[in-house]
């Protein structure tokens, strides 16, 4: 394995910031003299979101031990902190990682979509401010990887990921892998995420060119930003470590293949955000994983405390599942309360990317 370190320079004299790179150095060719899948993943784009980085962690252990017996076939490039200047903003001791303060940008929103996946068509690293030089360097970094894995989290949540359409069911075997509850299909990103960063460059390549039956590319949702347990950890780094062999990355022929992946499919057209009505603190019914009916209660907005009328009820607008809620309960009017995972289209369908 090698570490080095990137240096993001700063707007202002004096700043700068780095973060570590890990590479381990496959062999590169499978048993049929095939060249094998290379993988990327990163953690903490949002720099407050620790679930993947503490993933990340337990794989490493993992990683080093499958060097050490010349079981790494596919290059792996491994970021666990993607985002050294969100992790340095506070406001009055409230860490404040998901928007730069400069720009106003979320940390993952202005990736470059490229035409095609070729570094050289990225701006360059040394111009804009220091959020768009921290995206360039991710996405060169990531661009030319089979597998580009974006660890996140929700608010409250189960575990789901993001996938592009045309990577759909190909990818089944990815999800299964992770054992995540949920997967949510999107088709076009106009806000230049990550993910769509990393997918968008191979769409209008021939098939042969983008190999969607091999490539991956998703941003996973590790449940809720307090999901931050030992327990867990162990847990997700063992379905990303079954990710990489089921992908030919990793050789282990100890590790059982995954079963069929059962848990849900939507596309991104089905999510039902619950923008609340009323500013106030919120009493949730529901949790996540939660299956509801049409019409059912989801939540109360207390606007008026001990006032007879002071109470507002949100109901379901149509069947699903329970996907996500926010953390916080306290709320103001027209923010989202939650994410439903409807059996149909959304009466209030979102096009490109959510919240994330």
């Amino acid at each position: 394995m090698q570490k080095s370190i990137e240096h993001i320079a700063g707007d202002s004299e004096g700043v700068s910031y780095e973060f570590p790179v890990f590479r381990f150095e496959g062999l590169r060719f499978d048993g049929s003299d095939k060249a094998a899948p290379s993988a990327y993943l990163q953690a903490a784009l949002h720099a407050g979101e620790l679930p993947g980085v503490v993933a990340i962690d337990a794989l490493m252990p993992m990683l080093e031990k499958a060097e050490a017996e010349g079981r790494i076939k596919g290059d792996i490039t491994i970021v666990p902190q993607a985002n050294p200047i969100g992790r340095a903003q506070y406001h009055f001791g409230e860490h404040q990682g998901r928007f730069h303060l400069g720009t106003r940008t979320n940390f993952n929103r202005g990736f470059p979509l490229l035409a095609a996946p070729d570094p050289t068509l990225l701006p360059d690293a040394t111009s804009g401010t220091a959020d768009q030089r921290l995206k360039t360097r991710l996405l060169q970094l990531s661009i030319g990887h089979d597998i580009v894995l974006d660890l996140h989290c929700d608010d409250e949540g189960l575990a789901y990921l993001y996938v592009h359409a045309s990577l759909w069911p190909a990818m089944a075997d990815c999800a299964a892998a992770m054992g995540v509850d949920a997967v949510v299909l999107w088709g076009e990103d106009t806000d230049g995420t990550f993910e769509g960063a990393s997918i968008t460059p191979y769409l209008n390549l021939p098939a042969d060119v983008a190999r969607f039956d091999r490539r991956v590319a998703t941003t996973v949702e590790y449940r809720g930003i307090l999901d931050v347990d030992g327990a867990l950890a162990g847990s997700d780094a063992e379905g990303l470590y079954r990710l990489l062999v089921g992908r030919g990355v990793v050789l282990d022929q100890a590790l059982s293949t995954p079963g069929s992946f059962t848990g849900i499919v939507a596309p991104l057209e089905n999510i039902d955000m619950m923008p609340a009505p009323r500013a106030g603190a919120v009493l949730y019914d529901v949790k996540p994983g939660d299956r509801v009916a049409k019409g059912a209660l989801l939540a109360t907005i207390v606007h008026a405390p001990g006032e007879a009328d002071g109470r507002t009820q949100v109901l379901a607008p149509q069947a699903g599942i329970i996907l996500t809620r926010r953390s916080r309960r306290i709320i103001r009017a027209g923010e989202d309360l939650l994410k439903l995972v409807g059996d149909r289209k959304s009466a209030d369908a979102r096009s490109g990317t959510l919240e994330d």
